[in-house]
């Protein structure tokens, strides 16, 4: 198994961002040229960067048993969002981070080999690109995620006020716009058919439980199919580590 890690400047992010990497040997992917391979984007949350899927989960292993190249991009606290200040993640993650996997590695994988998940912020990441990119992704999973805009309005004291305020502008105009999942979802509802298949999962002490309720909601009201989850569980990596094995038995088990 090789471990990567690669620091690059990417010209729509405009700063050093580390990227780490998961090739299992050819080996254990039954020989499978590169091109071909399985590519799973795991997205960090807010206060981490890559290697924290490596550091507290069983994600190498998983990798290892499934045959799984891991891809994990590093954003900072950007919420995979293109900002005002023409650092532009999103793009980023959809269009220059697929280019380079391909310039470099070689990496193309069909629709139907391409999966993507996030914690907390990497949820909300995770559910955009798929939502808004469906044609890229056979399967999207958001763990404890940032599922609805909500969660401004309801700690409105909350000291990281002013940091969103920087990065999605003003947040009282943030409803309706290409920020908020429910934009995201009413124009996915127009061919529910074309999704990926949508896994979602959530503990019910976490706070972040009312806004993965709420979109859960949402799209039974839309018409969109959700594989949905939630047990007794706090926003922490315990409940993740265990909810990425599930995730992957569920997909390639």
């Amino acid at each position: 198994m090789a471990l990567i890690r690669i620091d690059h400047t990417p010209q729509t992010a405009k700063v050093n961002l580390p990227l780490n990497m998961i090739v299992p040997d050819p080996g254990r992917m039954n020989d499978i040229p590169v091109r071909q391979r399985k590519v799973l984007y795991l997205l960090h949350g807010l206060s981490d960067d890559a290697s924290a899927w490596q550091r507290y989960t069983a994600i190498e292993t998983l990798a290892n048993d499934y045959g799984l190249v891991v891809v994990m991009p590093s954003v900072g606290r950007s919420f995979y969002i293109d900002q005002p200040n023409g650092q532009n993640y999103f793009s980023y993650l959809m269009e220059e981070l697929p280019q380079y996997l391909s310039d470099v590695f070689d990496l193309a994988p069909r629709r139907e080999d391409t999966f993507i998940a996030g914690v907390s912020m990497g949820g909300y990441g995770a559910i955009k690109a798929a939502l808004l990119y469906p044609q890229r992704f056979f399967v999207a999973a958001s763990f404890s995620g940032f599922l609805s805009l909500k969660f401004l309005e309801a700690y409105p004291d909350d000291p990281r006020q002013k940091e969103f305020t920087y990065l999605l502008g003003d947040l009282s105009k943030l409803s309706g716009s290409d920020h908020d999942p429910a934009v995201w979802l009413k124009k996915a509802a127009s061919n529910p058919s074309a999704l990926p298949r949508l896994y979602i999962a959530c503990g019910r002490q976490d706070d972040l439980y009312p806004l993965n309720r709420m979109f859960q909601a949402e799209c039974l009201n839309l018409g969109i199919n959700l594989d949905y989850h939630e047990e007794d569980a706090r926003h922490e990596w315990l409940f993740w580590d265990a909810q990425i094995r599930k995730f992957l038995a569920s997909v390639l088990g």
